[in-house]
């Protein structure tokens, strides 16, 4: 089992035509995901890597029931392309696109809210449930095998790049992935640590998380408190990058919009000591991670 994709997702790609979707496409299918449909304003009747593609959300839903999108276009189309996809019903919605407009971000994810969707993103690689071989976004790339095998271990990231890494230590620590997601790494971002752990403490076939964090957002102090209440009852593994950052001038960014730290707000060491307080399992080093997760399941999911 996983959370929010399995073989239930019945996927359309918004913006299939351009190029960067186009490539999605075709690691999506050779990874063994279905993709039914594409969605581009006028290029209805061609075809991507052998999927339709149609004008409008509202013609794939009608043609292949469609229920799971993702969304790689443009930052000012961004805003309308999840708009049409909530308002013909589809539920879970990866936003790739980066640099949208914060005015459109702040407006998607307040109807998603509203609406009861998932928005995964913006600015996200996506979502990958190895047992089911489901892949939405550029995870994994055209090689997912090489981080993402089927097990027991949930794994949140913030950064992209560091979702396959830290799905590729659980794999040298043993184990495999139930669900592995970038959540993106803007400072608004529909789906947050605290959102998916509620979720993972719900799949039964979930016995661990592990989370990569970055500077900046209140992410890690909200989950933390979650896990203090006893919302999230499993093991967390914890690893918060960027404790350099804390000798830097305040307000500097780096690498993501989100990774800004202001007076505590985004400190590293305060993410660190909310987590640890709340019980999780925060390693120094990232390489710590393997060893930690030998120790605290053991047996549990080894193989799983």
């Amino acid at each position: 089992m996983s959370i929010l994709i399995g073989k239930e997702s019945r996927i359309v790609i918004q913006g299939i035509t351009g190029r960067e979707a186009a490539m999605i496409t075709r690691h999506t299918l050779d990874y063994g995901t279905p993709v039914l449909a594409g969605v581009t304003p006028g290029k209805k009747g061609q075809d991507v890597h052998g999927v339709p593609v149609y004008d409008t959300v509202r013609e794939a839903v009608e043609k292949h029931g469609v229920n799971t999108s993702v969304v790689v276009v443009p930052p000012a189309f961004a805003l309308d392309a999840v708009l049409e996809s909530i308002g013909n019903g589809i539920n879970v919605i990866v936003v790739t696109t980066e640099n949208i407009p914060q005015m459109d971000v702040i407006k998607m994810l307040a109807v998603a809210r509203k609406e009861g969707v998932h928005i995964i993103g913006p600015n996200t690689v996506g979502m990958i449930d190895p047992g089911n071989r489901i892949k939405l976004g550029s995870i994994g790339g055209d090689n997912p095998e090489r981080c993402f095998v089927p097990g027991r271990v949930g794994v949140i990231s913030r950064s992209g790049g560091m979702t396959a890494e830290t799905s590729w230590m659980v794999k040298r620590a043993g184990f495999g992935v139930s669900t592995s997601i970038g959540i993106g790494g803007d400072s608004l971002i529909g789906t947050n640590i605290k959102d998916l752990l509620e979720l993972f403490e719900q799949d039964p076939d979930t016995e661990a998380v592990v989370t990569f964090s970055e500077p900046g957002t209140s992410f890690e102090e909200e989950a933390a408190e979650f896990v203090k209440n006893g919302g999230f009852t499993k093991p967390l593994i914890s690893y918060v990058a960027g404790r350099f950052t804390e000798s830097m001038p305040e307000g500097t960014v780096f690498g993501h919009a989100g990774a800004m730290i202001s007076g505590d707000h985004g400190r590293p060491s305060v993410k660190m000591k909310k987590l640890q307080e709340a019980g999780a399992h925060v390693v120094d080093q990232y390489d710590d991670m393997i060893d930690v997760l030998r120790d605290v399941l053991g047996e549990k999911v080894r193989g799983a």
